[in-house]
């Protein structure tokens, strides 16, 4: 078999590094290797190839196929000396076996033998001391480019002298035989963590390539002392000291970490994933990964024109006999998506690295209507509400989800961590104890009734609610407890009206409130059970 290597500037690179990666990944051949493509040189060959369409902004329109959100039902990690003590084992965190494990691997990698690949280096983790080196292949250009967008991109220096942690192969045209593969379908996603091997098929959804690099960090770095954290980050500055103020915002996809963490007013250090070492914060990625559902330029200006050439649009549609997006339209499903670079959004910090943060923001998409818009957290109930992770699973972020469900993901991101909760919330629970940072609850989603019945919350009231706790600007208000959940609700907020920080003065039928209060609560307690996890104290 003949190699192709399609490849530009990957020729001024020392030594034939496409060999090398294929010897890395552990193919022997393919039958075209694009190895290490420019985005420009990534958004022709998808074009060529029938992959997308420009949109009139430059942007590539493309479709994921069937699956259009992750399948976290069809994640598996390989059981292991290693890993066999330290998974946290079950519904989420599914084990695989080794030798099933090495079958697939090796059928995976005969397979792409006969196709045309494409092949880059990328790096997870702007911290230097904490990086993880990814080799990953893809068989869609468009995949490429996603990886080219999320992922840290090596120099060529760095290309030059790469040696991988990780290798991933994503291969959609690839199915599984559930009775020879050990899968429960045809799609999969196997992380081998002693191996550093990351196996994707079945499925075209990109968001799977990066939840699984996520999930290999969130086991590896609580080791060498670091908290993985599912959340977004941006800097200001402190308004009573003029130094940097970090403020973390945790939430399941759909709760609004990207879109919160999009402030003009602060730098972005990332939208989605990042490490708390004993230095500071630091993104994991190199991109954004926003839902786009109903976008308009004038509530999100700073993603809205971060779509331009190089980005992606995920399975969005055309206005009829136009390039244009029809962000409205979720025909297709409401996960859609864009997937960017960061330093696309203006007031990107770079390096994406910051200091210890000074506000922690939990953002929940209450689908009963009852918790308050902002509240104040203590620290121990911090770290209840963190193992708690109470949202409602937005539509289409997972395959067959079709409209809010209340749901409890501890960490808020239970779905990428495979060691026990309470290992990430002890550490975050000292890092907290240990620099003073202040804790908010805040309610993105609806208000005045559940789902189908009350409004879901205005982004505007959110946004002056968030703004007012990382200016100082609460700390001058009374607050009140709340009479089922204990939390402390501030009883007026500049620019926000008074009777929407009180969730029960929005009802029309307050019985009602306190009925759906307390179901809310029984919930919260049953919830608690399941985990084993006693009240945690610092």
């Amino acid at each position: 078999m003949i190699v192709e290597n399609v490849r530009s500037h990957a020729d001024t690179i020392a030594g034939d590094q496409s060999d090398r990666a294929l010897k890395f990944l552990k193919i022997s051949d393919v039958a075209e290797l694009n190895f290490q493509l420019s985005p420009a040189e990534l958004v022709e060959r998808a074009l060529l190839n029938r992959e997308g369409q420009l949109t009139n902004t430059g942007a590539l329109m493309c479709t994921t196929g069937r699956f259009t959100g992750r399948s976290p039902k069809d994640r598996y990690i390989v059981r292991d000396s290693r890993t066999d003590s330290r998974v946290d084992w079950g519904a989420v965190n599914r084990p695989f076996d080794e030798k099933q494990f090495d079958r697939l691997h090796r059928k995976m990698c005969h397979f792409v033998e006969y196709q045309r690949v494409y092949v880059r280096y990328a790096v997870a983790g702007a911290d230097p001391r904490y990086q993880l080196k990814l080799c990953i292949l893809t068989t869609s250009a468009w995949q490429n480019l996603f990886c080219a967008n999320m992922f840290l991109r090596p120099t060529e220096e760095e290309i030059a002298l790469f040696e991988p942690d990780f290798t991933i192969l994503a291969v959609p045209e690839f199915l599984a035989h559930p009775n020879e593969d050990g899968t429960r379908g045809e799609n999969f996603t196997v992380l081998n963590l002693s191996k550093r091997v990351i196996l994707i098929g079945g499925t075209g959804y990109a968001g799977e390539i990066k939840k699984g690099v996520f999930s290999a960090l969130n086991f590896l770095l609580p080791a060498q002392g670091v908290l993985p954290m599912h959340c977004s980050a941006n800097v200001g500055t402190n308004a009573h000291t003029g130094e940097p103020a970090v403020a973390l915002f945790f939430g399941l996809s759909g709760t609004g970490k990207t879109t919160l963490s999009a402030d003009p007013e602060r730098g972005l250090i990332g939208d989605d994933e990042h490490g708390w070492s004993d230095e500071g914060v630091y993104n994991f990625e190199g991109g954004c990964y926003a839902k786009v559902i109903d976008l308009t330029r004038l509530r999100e200006q700073q993603i809205y024109d971060a779509i331009r050439y190089g980005a992606i649009v995920e399975n969005t549609r055309f206005l009829p006999n136009t390039h244009v997006v029809d962000y409205a339209d979720s025909s297709i499903t409401e996960n859609t998506r864009t997937a960017y670079p960061i330093d696309f959004i203006e007031q990107a910090v770079s390096p994406s690295i910051g200091g210890h943060p000074h506000t922690i923001f939990f953002l929940t998409c209450d689908a009963f209507g009852v918790l308050p818009p902002i509240s104040r957290l203590t620290p121990v109930q911090a770290m209840d509400y963190f193992v708690l992770g109470y949202t409602a699973k937005v539509a289409g972020t997972e395959m067959g989800v079709t409209e809010p469900q209340a749901t409890f993901s501890a960490c808020f991101g239970a779905a990428f961590m495979p060691l026990h909760p309470t290992e990430y919330a002890r550490m975050l629970g000292q890092k907290i104890h240990s620099h003073g940072v202040n804790v908010w609850l805040v309610n993105t989603g609806w208000t005045g009734g559940g789902y189908g019945v009350g409004q879901r919350m205005k982004l505007e009231y959110t946004r002056t609610m968030i703004r007012a706790a990382l200016s100082g600007a609460l700390a001058a208000v009374s607050f009140v407890e709340h009479p089922v959940f204990g939390l402390s609700m501030p009883t007026s907020c500049p620019g926000v009206p008074t009777d929407l920080l009180d969730p029960r003065q929005t009802w029309v039928d307050p019985l009602a409130y306190d009925e759906k209060a307390e179901v809310l609560h029984a919930l919260f307690v049953e919830k608690r059970q399941p985990f084993a996890i006693p009240p945690i104290t610092l």
